[in-house]
This record gives structure tokens, sequence and C-alpha cells, in this order.
């Protein structure tokens, strides 16, 4: 019976050393030791509450112990001392958060703190990033890029309690657009008889940062075309692969001196070359058929914007009436004039008279078109030959009516052209416009044509 009673007592005290014990004293120390396993369980010795080291003493390597003790004081390994196990910042407990000291003079668990780290990060295209304390707890890890790009998001990232970096991973953008420089504008003077100039330059070449693969466009002519007289803005482009743009231009003068533009004389025109008027052009006059040039036949535009010598006139073919022949009168109009001779038996002939009254209204159209009127008027020995004023000799009449086949007895006009070629003849009075119409369709040269048109408003 006795027995049994010391059995109880002892369980007893065992129950009351293994629960929660709020009496006594509370310590707390930190160790940098690793912690002691307990490697066996083994048979219970006889307990005894005044020991101060019934349990070895319990260490925690980047931790803290803090434990209560039911002897007070500063004990903190007698039999049913409870401890509590905490980690260090950057560090995460496994194992248990509270131990016991044991009547086995063991401790009912265990626990060690493990350093907290955080993933390796990824390195960033165009960039780079650099930390201060690898990737553990409070590491700070710093982001930079590239030259050329610029950061975009967070500048850097803190390695946190749980394990996770903060913020989400910055990017590097190119932003900066490429380095591009053009040529000088530069101006050129076109050369003698030319309108355009040759003009070269070095293709301008993009520089970047961040790319070497850039896209240069231009928007012009290129190199080594001929540019024509005035003013040519060349621009070019640069891209690089982020999509920047940068921009130049340069201008490209073409100069092409000129002179004033020359009047053609009167009773006369111009043929130039090159544009007429620009440095080297060469102006020849001309004068129209049954006027003759005098002064210089041409002239040149020189470099100081002046024309050389003085202008050609044209004046009125000085015809020689006291010829005794109808060839030595002819061969005067000779590619010079067309001739338009009118015969009629006597001034009273009511063709004639109208006819001559048409004459008279034509006499500016016939000019425009070169033509020269010859009257044949009677019979000998009362014929009477005139060019406007100008009289004929007696037997130059008889001469050309005979060369001409025109008979005295009726009124006729014969049409000549410029090589003395009878082209047509009228027995009838002919108005100013069917004359015309047929002069300007049968016997006009091209150049001829376009003259007239130009001058087509100088009659009315």
């Amino acid at each position: 019976m006795l027995k049994c009673i010391i059995l109880f007592v002892e369980l007893f005290i065992i129950y009351q050393a293994l629960g929660d014990n709020t009496e006594g004293s509370t310590f707390t120390y930190h160790d940098t030791n690793e912690v002691v396993h307990e490697d066996e369980i083994y048979h219970t010795p006889q307990l005894d509450y005044k020991h101060p080291q019934w349990c070895h003493r319990l260490k925690l390597t980047s931790g803290e112990v803090s434990c209560t003790s039911p002897r007070g004081g500063r004990h903190h390994s007698t039999l049913g001392t409870r401890c509590m196990l905490s980690c260090d910042r950057g560090y995460k407990r496994l194992g248990r958060s509270s131990v016991q000291c044991m009547p086995n003079r063991r401790w009912s668990g265990s626990a060690l703190c493990r350093r907290i780290r955080c993933q390796v990060l990824s390195v960033i295209d165009h960039g780079m990033y650099s930390c201060n304390r690898d990737f553990v707890v409070d590491s700070r890890c710093d982001y930079t890029c590239d030259e050329g790009y610029q950061i975009e998001g967070d500048r850097y990232r803190l390695c946190q309690e749980d394990g996770k970096w903060s913020g989400t991973e910055p990017t590097c953008t190119d932003y900066d657009p490429p380095k591009l420089k053009c040529p000088l504008s530069r101006e050129k003077v076109a050369e003698p008889g030319k309108l355009t100039v040759m003009v070269s330059w070095d293709r301008p070449v993009a520089k970047d940062t961040a790319d070497r693969a850039l896209r240069v466009l231009r928007n012009g002519p290129e190199s080594g075309s001929d540019f024509p007289e005035g003013t040519h803005v060349i621009r070019y482009k640069a891209y690089d692969q982020a999509g920047n743009m940068a921009t130049c231009k340069f201008n490209v003068h073409v100069e092409v001196r000129r002179c004033p533009k020359l009047k053609p004389p009167m009773h006369g025109y111009l043929t130039c070359s090159s544009d007429g008027n620009n440095y080297g052009a060469i102006c020849e006059y001309h004068c129209d058929p049954g006027f003759e040039r005098t002064g210089f036949v041409t002239r040149v535009c020189q470099l100081n914007r002046s024309w050389s010598d003085e202008a050609a006139q044209c004046v009125l073919m000085d015809i020689k009436t006291d010829v005794r022949s109808a060839g030595a009168l002819l061969d005067q109009f000779y590619e010079k004039r067309r001739l338009l001779v009118v015969s009629t038996p006597d001034n009273g002939n009511q063709k004639y008279r109208l006819q001559n009254m048409m004459l008279q209204k034509a006499g500016c159209g016939l000019d425009l078109r070169h033509v020269t009127v010859i009257e044949l008027l009677g019979s000998p020995p009362r014929a009477v030959g005139r060019i406007k004023e100008q009289r004929l000799q007696p037997e130059v009449i008889e001469d050309l009516r005979q060369a001409l086949h025109i008979s005295m007895a009726y009124f006729t006009m014969v049409l000549l052209d410029d090589y003395g070629v009878d082209r047509e003849r009228f027995v009838n009075p002919t108005n100013s416009e069917e004359l015309f119409s047929y002069v300007d369709e049968f016997l006009l040269t091209e150049e001829e044509r376009e003259r007239l048109e130009m001058n087509g408003d100088f009659c009315e």
C-alpha cells in the first residue's frame, strides 16, 4: 500500500512538471550555436527539481530562447522549465516554437533557424543589376540600363521577409533617337548653255547608342542627280529598332544666270539656243520676207547677265523696179516673199474694182503671210505696172504676163509661192478669208503658222 502511494505522488509531480507553469522567474538569452538534438529515450532518473542543470542548456543559432523556470531566479534548465523559440530577422524557424525540460533530462523538441533567401533575379534585356547583400532579406538590388536605354518601372527591389522581391521587374526601353547629321547646304551656278547642275554629297551616316542596324531614308533627289534651277530641300530620316526617329535636311540652290529677255525685231523674229536668255544662250536675228537684216547676226548672254553686241534691225527690202526683165524682178523675191499678181484689162473693170477694195482691207494680213501684191493694169501702150507706189518698166509688164501666161482680155489673179511657182489662179474676185485660208493651208511652213498664231491679233 505504501508503494502505491509513493508512485501516485511521483506521477503527480511529473504531471505538474509537464503542465504550463506560470510561477517562478522568466529569462531570455540569445545563442549562436546549433541546438543539440535528442538521441534516444531512456528511463526517467530520480526527479530532482533543485538540480540547476537538469536539462542541458538550450541554444538556438541565429535565434532567441526565452525561458520560464519553476525555480525562479536565473535558472533556465531545471526540470519543468518552458522555453519559447524565435528566429532573428531574416531567418525562418523550422521545428517547435516552444519546448520544455522533461524528466528524462531532455527537451521536448527542437528547432533551427534557416536564413531566408529570395530567388535569383533574372537579367533584364539591355541592362543589369547589382545587389549589396546577395539575395537575403533586406538585400537591395539596383537596376541600370545600357547606354542609350532608359529604365522603365522600379529602379530597385528589396528582398522581403516572406522571401519575395518587392515591386516588379523593370524594363530598359530605348527612348533616345539616333544621331543624324546632314551635309551643309550648297549653291551652284549652271554652266554656259545649261539649265541643270549635277550636285553630289556624302550620304549621311546615322549613329545610335543602342542599335547598329539603322534605316536611313531620303526624301528628294539622290546624290549625283542633275538639279534644275531653284532651291531644293533634301531630307533624311533615320529610325532605330525601337522606332525612334531622327531627321535632318539641307538645301541645294541652283542658279541659272539670265539676261533680260530680248525682244524680236520689228518685221522679224529670234531663234535662241538653250532656254533663250540663260548664261551662254545664243540668239540669232531673222527678218521676215521682204525685210533685210542690219547689224549683228547673233548675240550671246554673258556671265554678267548682259548681252553681247547690239540688237539687229529688220528694214524694208529695197525693191528695185527699174530692172528690165521679169526674171530680174522676180529674183528679188526668191525665198523671201510670195507674190499675188493681179491683172485687169483696165481700171474700170468691175471685178478688179471689187477685188481692189478687198485687197486694201487685207493688206495687214497679207504682210503677216509675206505676200506682196503686183498690179498689172491695162494694155500697151497705156499699160501700168506697180508694187504699191513703185512703177514697173513697160517691158517688165509685158514680160510678166507672158511668163505667167496671163491674158490681157479679162481679170486674173495668180498666186506664186516664195520659189516663184504658180500655185493658184483666180478669175473672180476672192475675199480675204478665202485667200488667207488657202495660203495658211498650202503655203505656210509650220514655223510660220506658229508665228502667225502668236500674232493673230496684230491686225485687229
